[in-house]
């Protein structure tokens, strides 16, 4: 079985390196910046300038974070962790959203006590005007690193851009207040500062709260998931694809395995020939290995049966909140009748429907003894 790293393109710049190179110049911006700041905080006496500049650190730290998760989650599996380390870079990612919420809490009592002890500001040009570079700097790199993060997938390098963009606004408002100040003698540094330190609360927060989210398993990603079904029902032998369940293993690490439905007259070597197929081209299309591809057995042989599931289909789909119904097979000489439904989530009770539906399956067959199963759409919008 080959591994989905195996087929990167030739050429391709590594995941990794772009992570780790994007983290590097946010780590060298943000030092630069924090020097700067803490020199014109202490100059000016400006507790939002200084506070600023102590942004700026957390931020190069987010940076050393995520250069640390990243090269730690490209480790090879081993035999404690088969499916790799992926999913550290989520736990990185969690840092980063905890050191967002500290600084937040930290710039927010900094600013309280200049509330009930103000002190008077001094600016002057100089020190404004490296300010207002630090925010177009502190603009660019966000959208800068917020880019990389989405092309590449990486929640670490999207919070950080994020945590930019709050920065250059943070930056902006200590510009705002000295404005303030210099025309009118009033001096808002303070108040500000308290309102911005609620914002980047609640941006740690929201930050924190998507990474729990993830680290706990979200359902699949519907559009990943409906362009693997369309690739695997792409081929003619396929009648339909069903049960596909993604497992992330890291941000670009994907296993799942799906059911499929082919007609009774395929042999095991021809069934073995075409999973083999599904497999690789799921891989290059769609960088997702399916560990395991299960069968539905579809009658064709006998025009009675393929009449019989016409009305089970009626019967099922007659009921409100059945999404799917598949893996239909019907034993004659058995008296035996099998197959799965999928019950939406919006069902009050999804075990009553499925009760429901098989009550009234047996009613129009009361000779056959049924054999149904309930399943879950783990893509289900």
């Amino acid at each position: 079985m080959h591994s989905v790293s195996e087929l990167n393109p030739a050429g391709e710049i590594p995941r990794e390196k772009i992570i780790v190179n994007t983290s590097i110049i946010g780590i060298i911006a943000n030092v630069l910046l924090a020097a700067f700041k803490a020199v014109i905080g202490l100059m000016t006496n400006s507790i939002a300038i200084v506070l600023d500049a102590v942004n700026n650190i957390s931020d190069a730290g987010s940076s050393l974070i995520t250069i640390v998760g990243t090269k730690l989650a490209g480790r090879e599996p081993d035999k404690k962790h088969p499916f790799g380390y992926g999913r550290i870079e989520y736990l990185s990612a969690m840092i980063i959203s905890v050191i967002v919420l500290y600084a937040g809490i930290t710039s927010f009592v900094e600013s309280v006590k200049q509330i009930l002890h103000p002190e008077t500001p001094d600016y002057n040009a100089v020190s404004l005007i490296i300010v207002a570079v630090a925010v177009v700097v502190k603009i660019l790199l966000g959208r800068y690193v917020k880019s990389v993060g989405v092309r590449v997938n990486s929640d670490s390098l999207i919070n950080s851009g994020e945590d930019a963009a709050l920065d250059s606004i943070i930056s902006a408002s200590t510009l705002v207040a000295a404005g303030i100040f210099l025309i009118f003698h009033i001096s808002l540094e303070a108040w500000l500062g308290a309102i911005i330190s609620v914002v980047i609360i609640k941006s740690g927060i929201e930050m924190l709260r998507d990474t729990i989210s993830q680290i706990l398993g979200e359902s699949n990603d519907v559009e990943l998931a409906k362009k693997i079904k369309e690739t695997v029902v792409s081929f003619p032998e396929v009648h339909g694809a069903y049960d596909l369940v993604l497992h992330n293993y890291g941000p670009d690490t994907w296993n799942g395995s799906i059911h499929i439905e082919l007609p009774d007259t395929y042999s095991a070597d021809q069934v073995d020939q075409l999973i083999r197929k599904i497999t690789m081209k799921v891989i290059r299309e769609h960088r997702v290995l399916l560990t395991a591809i299960g069968v539905y057995s579809i009658n064709t042989k006998d025009e009675d049966v393929v009449q019989a599931k016409k009305k089970v289909q009626e019967i099922v789909f007659a009921h409100e909140h059945v999404r799917q119904m598949h893996g239909f097979y019907l034993m004659k000489e058995q008296k035996t009748m099998r197959f799965d439904i999928v019950v939406s989530f919006d069902a009050k009770d999804r075990r009553a429907v499925c009760k429901e539906v098989v009550a009234d399956v047996q009613k129009a067959f009361p000779d056959y003894e049924l054999q149904v199963a309930m399943d879950t759409d783990f893509a289900e919008e």
